[in-house]
């Protein structure tokens, strides 16, 4: 039987470093040092396994340990977080003692930051003693008499393991801290993890930190904390960086690979401080999800459901689990079937799903799918639609659009759903369920049918697809282009498109009436007539809406004639 863990920790036993060794190891024999310099050299000299140190509070922030911490860590890894709730309470000696007698705090310098708010209000004149060994404190007060007038801010097993009273419990509110477990070994990927990485000194250079996030962020992986300390001996700065993934992972260790050859040009001057299973300082609702349709779109969702840390569950029609199954195991219940069913399947399993789930409606018609949904669904169900404008070959959410449709019924799984969308960099759009389907037939019904429509046209006239090529201008390649996309993937999406009901038809609609009225305008040769329409839809649509959207087709020229 292998022998149990030596696990050191700064402060005394029983406070909050000392529970959160307690939880990452239950089984482990815990060492603690006075201050963290000897705790680290212990662990350097093998004097303990492990080290878990506090690196990160929600009311306070960063320690700032990061630079210092493993700068005097040679031989080791950053390999697990313990988040550990704090709660702090003021203890006093006599079980009666009223708290507006004390005249002197005694406590820790980082308990003090924390409770500075509660001191400011309910002390503001009171003399404060920073110890670093609360015990030998507690130990001189009773040796010289003073417990009466002295009080003991600390964890409240602390103060009970010293005999004192608690007189007030929770004098830090809605404090949690993050503490690091140092080892000897690198994890392995879980699926869920992240990587911590630290920079050397770096020289100064205009955009090198944008440059840095941008190879994070053209690889899809999201920053999670970000901080930066000046070199003390040479006072160039030096970055720390979290990012989701393992090392191991390959865009991780590309992006890594590309700082170092290409934005900062030296090898050895990114340093990894570890990896670990992702830890979550920030509460989270949902637990898992599951998708009624097994198509593309869901399985592009899933996955990064997945790396967010949800549990995923997949159904359809050839899975063994049944949707009826899955409804009863999951928070959220998403459906992402085609257009045209989507209300029938809404109007099948929505009756059971119980209250307190959610149902969210990966959907691109809004109106009569909401309506079929707060209709089959009892009240104590949220319900929200979102419609992902960008398709299962899309590499990241990043500046894409998305539309969300709340409802009456949208409660904190949808907010934390839209969060999730949120983080991945899609730009949201929030419509009414009737505004939507109107805009979706501008975005893409009318597209889609007039890419149709035009291929139909080139076959009447016997339009080959090398003249196509030889008489276009960049400003006509655009509906060729659309056209070809339509044609080149999937048609049920695009049909599924084009029969959307609605308020998406009435785009349709009167497109087709205005393209006749220019037509026959044209047919006559109503020249100034045509110039006059222009000029009523230049002031509809605004000199700044013309002027940035000529600056993006000048871009887009510049590309398609690059390749012409």
């Amino acid at each position: 039987m292998p022998a149990p863990v030596t696990i050191g920790i700064p402060g005394p036993p029983h406070a909050h470093a000392w529970q959160a060794a307690s939880l990452h190891d239950p089984s482990a024999n815990l060492r603690a040092y006075s201050h963290t310099d000897g705790l680290l050299a212990a662990f350097a000299a093998g004097e303990i396994n492990r080290a878990v140190v506090p690196v990160y509070n929600t009311r306070e922030g960063g320690s700032k340990q990061y630079f210092r911490l493993f700068s005097q860590i040679k031989d080791g890894w950053w390999m697990g977080n313990v988040v550990l709730p704090v709660s702090l309470s003021l203890g006093v000696f006599a079980p009666d003692a009223p708290s507006e007698r004390l005249k002197s705090l005694f406590g820790r310098r980082a308990v003090f930051r924390l409770c500075e708010e509660y001191i400011s209000t309910h002390f503001p004149d009171i003399a404060l003693t920073s110890v670093a060994d609360i015990e030998a404190a507690i130990a001189d007060i009773r040796a010289q008499g003073n417990a009466a007038s002295c009080g003991v801010i600390d964890s409240a097993e602390m103060l009970a393991a010293q005999g004192l009273h608690i007189a007030e419990r929770d004098v830090a509110p809605h404090s949690r801290t993050r503490y690091a477990v140092i080892g000897r070994e690198l994890p392995r990927p879980s699926g869920y993890d992240a990587t911590a990485l630290v920079t050397g000194p770096l020289d100064d250079r205009v955009g090198l930190l944008v440059d840095i996030l941008g190879e994070f962020a053209r690889r899809g992986i999201n920053i999670l904390d970000m901080s930066s300390e000046n070199d003390p001996q040479t006072q160039k700065l030096q970055i720390y960086l979290e990012a989701e993934g393992h090392i191991e992972d390959e865009a991780v260790a590309g992006a890594v690979a590309q700082i170092e050859e290409r934005i900062i040009g030296q090898k050895n001057l990114v340093r990894l401080l570890g990896c670990f299973p992702r830890v979550e300082i920030r509460a989270k609702h949902i637990r898992s999800v599951g998708f009624i349709g097994t198509g593309d779109m869901s399985a592009w969702f899933a996955e990064r459901l997945e790396n967010e840390g949800y549990r995923v569950f997949m159904t359809g029609r050839s899975t063994e689990l049944r949707p009826e199954q899955m409804i009863a195991e999951v928070d959220v219940v998403a459906v992402c079937v085609p257009i045209s069913v989507t209300a029938a399947t809404v109007r099948e399993y929505g009756p059971l799903i119980p209250d307190g789930k959610a149902l969210v409606l990966l959907a691109g018609e809004s109106e009569s799918t909401l309506q079929a949904a707060l209709d089959a669904t009892s009240s104590g169900v949220e319900v929200m639609l979102v419609h992902n404008l960008w398709g299962p070959h899309a590499a990241a959410m990043k500046d894409k659009n998305a539309v969300v449709v709340r409802t009456r019924r949208s409660g904190r799984f949808c907010a934390e759903f839209e969060a999730f969308l949120y983080k991945h960099g899609a730009s949201i759009h929030y419509d009414s369920a009737v505004r939507h389907d109107l805009l979706m037939g501008l975005g893409q019904k009318l597209p889609t049918a007039i890419s149709v429509a035009l291929a139909m046209t080139l076959a009447q006239n016997k339009i080959t697809a090398e003249e196509i090529a030889g008489h276009c201008t960049l400003t006509s390649l655009y509906p060729i282009l659309a056209m070809a996309r339509a044609h080149s993937q999937n048609p049920r999406t695009y049909a599924e498109i084009m029969a959307m009901h609605g308020e998406s038809g009435t785009i349709v609609r009167d497109f087709a009436v205005n393209l006749e009225r220019v037509t026959a305008m044209a047919d006559k040769g109503m020249i100034q007539e045509l110039c006059g329409l222009i000029e009523d839809n230049r002031r509809h649509l605004t000199e700044r809406f013309l002027q940035n959207r000529m600056e993006q087709a000048k871009a887009v020229d510049k590309v398609l004639g690059a390749m012409i």
